[in-house]
């Protein structure tokens, strides 16, 4: 059996081959994009930003130390879901290489998006490690695997269980974002059972390789995916001051990820934003919410992108001075572990 990775091939079917598929994608997305602008537009006009201002210097320092732990609390969650990878795949790269690289890429991706930071980082950083193309690809699978199947499962119980109040406008009752809950959760136990039951773990699906992790990987995937969206959402809700609950700063959070995952914009820049002044602007004032997301973005983004840069330059220099620039010394991978 091949090892218990998620990988995926280069070929391409369906829909995605037809000529007009690109098109329509970019089309989507800019029109998404000229909505959410055309949105905050709109909202920024009436916003006193001297307000915003004044609300961020009143900040207590208990609330930005307390968001700064949380902070570095998923940070440090999600430095280790690339060890999930480490032992699928059975590579023999270290804990503390592992979790650096993954640290590295995942702040470049929350400020640069997942082109410059899942994506490019990764490969650049591990192969410098001595990693192979197919090995890394599967690890960033793993990853990206374990971020969103986590999302699902907490997306899934607060929708279906204390949905939002979304405007009329939006055109989704509470009901529907209710079943829509409830679908994602049959997802997520789909992808359980396909996990613990199925005898042949390696499959074809549209002209996609598909390699499933045992049962109880696939428990721990859940488990530090969801626990991860659930503490950006904690400091979110920290920096509010606790003032709207932390049932409903969940549920706004997650649908702003969806909406800034469609709309292709690096860092969720603006979306974030919009989202949570359309949903809850009636129950705190806008400059206050305002100044809790622009230091949430102070302490998650920002000043995690400092650091990370720092590291990559002293990992870029590290790699210049080896004989010849060669990639580190990596053990041969054994047989991946269930």
């Amino acid at each position: 059996m091949a090892s218990n990775s998620v990988s995926v091939n280069a070929h391409q079917g369906g829909l995605t081959q037809s000529r007009w598929w690109p098109w329509f994608r970019r089309i989507a997305g800019l029109g998404f994009f000229v909505l959410v602008a055309t949105l905050l537009v709109s909202q920024a006009r009436d916003i006193e930003w001297a307000q915003v201002l004044g609300s961020l210097k009143s900040y207590p320092m208990s609330a930005i130390w307390s968001a700064a732990a949380l902070a570095a609390t998923s940070l440090l969650l999600y430095s280790c879901f690339d060890l999930l990878g480490r032992r699928y795949t059975g590579h023999q790269l270290s804990a503390v290489k592992v979790m650096t690289t993954t640290f590295v890429s995942y702040v470049f991706n929350l400020n640069l998006g997942s082109l410059v930071g899942a994506l490019g980082m990764r490969y650049r950083l591990y192969t410098r490690l001595g990693l192979g193309l197919s090995t890394i690809a599967r690890v960033v699978s793993l990853s990206m695997l374990t971020n969103w199947m986590g999302y699902l499962l907490l997306a899934g119980l607060m929708f279906s269980l204390q949905p939002p109040a979304l405007p009329d406008s939006w055109g989704i009752s509470s009901l529907q974002l209710r079943l829509g809950g409830v679908l994602l959760l049959a997802l997520v136990l789909a992808y359980l059972a396909a996990c613990r039951f199925l005898k042949q773990r390696s499959f074809q699906l549209r002209g996609h390789t598909i390699e499933l992790p045992s049962a109880p990987m696939a428990l721990l995937q859940l488990l530090m995916g969801a626990t991860n969206w659930l503490l950006m959402a904690g400091i979110i809700y920290i920096l509010l001051l606790q003032r709207i609950d932390l049932a409903t700063v969940v549920s706004v959070m997650l649908l702003a990820s969806v909406a800034g995952v469609i709309a292709h914009i690096p860092g969720n820049l603006g979306v974030l934003e919009a989202v949570f002044i359309t949903l809850l602007s009636q129950r705190l004032p806008v400059h206050d919410l305002l100044a809790g997301l622009v230091a949430y973005r102070l302490v998650y983004f920002l000043l995690p992108l400092a650091v990370a840069a720092a590291v990559f330059i002293l990992l870029e220099v590290a790699a210049r001075k080896r004989p010849d620039n060669q990639p580190a010394p990596s053990m041969p991978s054994p047989a991946a572990k269930p």
